[in-house]
């Protein structure tokens, strides 16, 4: 290992390290190195958008990781009345070397490889969310120094979104975001220990669609090795596409187009164009005879596979990765309250919810309306959302795991609720991420439209979360009891943590 200090102890200043690749030149402050924009696979320029990603050429010199770089073609982001710019990030950044990771690491750790005889540092691989179109490292949210202050490498990655990383096309691999992801792995197993961390330590988290991505990896064979542990936050076990029903956004995106439906006619189109066509495609509908759409509408992109991940874990896939795995108390209230619909949900919308995401929609909607008697419409509707969305995957894959001996399981709930839009946002999908980076100081998140609202969280509930994931990426253990398909133990995170047994019951039993 070799690192060049161009400053003196204490002051800020840069840092050049050695990649298998060539060298690279990062920041120091404050005890941590931060690098951003070390490319872990080549450019994905014309033709290669719709190939696996293929190694990076090596460069001389040292190439400059001071500053963010390009993110993934995607267009902006919005939501309503609470501002998701922390989440999001500011749109697009063109440029062409995109497939690259920010990596923030102790100080301390890096260089001493080899030095003690000890093990190096736990890594922590994070996957961005933003439904399979939107989303990059450059978000505030991921902003790893807490992470590299409590002695973890935290490593965040930029994937193909939209048509580019998820379209299925003839003559393209499928889910080549999710190929972005098993190639940024094998670059951390390659490159980890350089920066300090331990390559037999890894592992690899995600929220929202990267959750989901997570849950793809685990049953990919091809990953297997290249981490450990899996944090799976508000993802989906059974939130992955049919063939036929991504052949019809396909269909509609050829269309759209104006091209035949293969990817030597896709690899002609620039990726403006491509991302003004994936805009186009909300709305489709992607139920067929034998199957409901898993994301129920929200995106038209996301993995395309014909056995869930759930059902490729209950046959033994990523049965040796210990797994922590969990959603927020209230994940539906983000589709719903900041674009003014969750006041106004009536029962025709709960039937409609229900009809979309169930065979059997009014047995559905009786369950919800027993388990919660003084339940609004709009909380009916929220809480049907989001298990069709998230809850539902999140057992599946929870139970699937932890039916095979020899890795642990292990559930959570975040049930802390935001102040934001007069206290409707709630425990709603995202809330949790402040608190896992240990961000929830922001001021971007405050206010009446901030994520988090006005009201301040509770003292020590962000460092409490924020440790408990560092400890379960250390040790493999979150400090309470193993999730099993009889009890389901489950640790409810709110200003008091409490672990429960089967939180959800009969509600839970109904989408089984």
């Amino acid at each position: 290992m070799t690192s060049h200090h161009h400053s003196s102890a204490g002051t800020p200043g840069t840092v050049v390290i050695e990649t298998a690749q060539g060298a690279v030149r990062g920041l120091r402050r404050g005890g941590t190195l931060a690098f951003f924009g070390i490319p872990y696979a080549a450019p994905p320029l014309g033709a290669a958008r719709f190939a696996p990603p293929r190694a990076h050429a090596p460069w001389d010199g040292v190439r400059d990781a001071t500053a963010p770089g390009p993110n993934a073609p995607q267009s902006g982001r919005s939501l309503g009345r609470v501002d998701m710019s922390p989440y999001f990030g500011t749109g697009w950044s063109p440029g062409e070397d995109y497939l690259t990771l920010d990596v923030w690491a102790p100080e301390a750790g890096a260089g001493d490889v080899g030095g003690g005889g000890g093990r190096g540092l736990p890594v922590m691989v994070f996957v961005h969310g933003g439904g399979f179109v939107a989303g990059s490292t450059r978000s505030a949210l991921y902003d790893g120094a807490g992470f590299a202050r409590d002695g973890v490498v935290l490593v965040t990655l930029n994937y193909r979104l939209g048509i580019a990383g998820f379209l299925d096309l003839p003559g393209a691999p499928p889910n080549r975001g999710l190929l972005d992801i098993v190639a940024a792995l094998r670059w951390v197993r390659e490159n980890v220990t350089t920066l300090g961390g331990d390559a037999q330590n890894v592992t690899l988290f995600g929220q929202s669609a990267g959750a989901t991505l997570v849950g793809g990896v685990l049953a990919t064979p091809e990953a297997s090795g290249c981490f450990h542990r899996a944090i799976i936050q508000s993802g989906s076990g059974l939130g992955a596409f049919t063939t036929e029903q991504a052949a019809r956004v396909t269909e509609a995106a050829a269309q759209a187009l104006g091209v035949r439906p293969r990817a030597d006619a896709f690899a002609e189109i620039s990726d403006e164009r491509l991302v003004e066509a994936a805009g186009a495609l909300t709305g489709l509908d992607l139920g067929t005879t034998t199957h409901r759409d898993p994301l129920a509408g929200l995106s038209p992109f996301g993995l395309v596979l014909d056995t869930q991940p759930a059902a490729s874990v209950a046959e033994g896939s990523g049965a040796d990765v210990d797994l922590l795995i969990g959603t927020n108390a209230e994940e539906g209230n983000l589709y719903l309250a900041p674009v003014g619909r969750y006041s106004t949900s009536t029962a025709a919308d709960v039937e409609a919810t229900a009809a979309r995401s169930h065979p059997d929609p009014a047995r559905l909607i009786e369950t919800y309306r027993t388990a919660r008697p003084g339940a609004s419409w709009g909380e009916l509707r929220s809480a049907i959302l989001g298990d069709a969305l998230f809850g539902a995957g999140t057992r599946a894959l929870a139970d699937a795991h932890a039916a095979h001996p020899g890795s642990a399981t292990f559930g959570y709930e975040f049930a802390w609720r935001s102040s934001a839009l007069d206290g409707e946002l709630g425990a709603a999908h995202a809330v949790e991420l402040p608190f896992v980076f240990d961000l929830a100081h922001l001021p971007s998140l405050r206010g009446p439209g901030g994520l988090l609202g006005p009201v301040a969280p509770p003292g020590g509930l962000a460092a409490h979360t924020h440790e408990t994931w560092v400890r379960f990426a250390r040790t493999g253990d979150p400090g309470w009891d193993p999730y099993d398909t009889d009890r389901r133990a489950t640790m409810r995170i709110d200003a008091e943590w409490h672990q429960v047994d089967d939180p959800h019951g009969e509600e839970g039993r109904a989408w089984s």
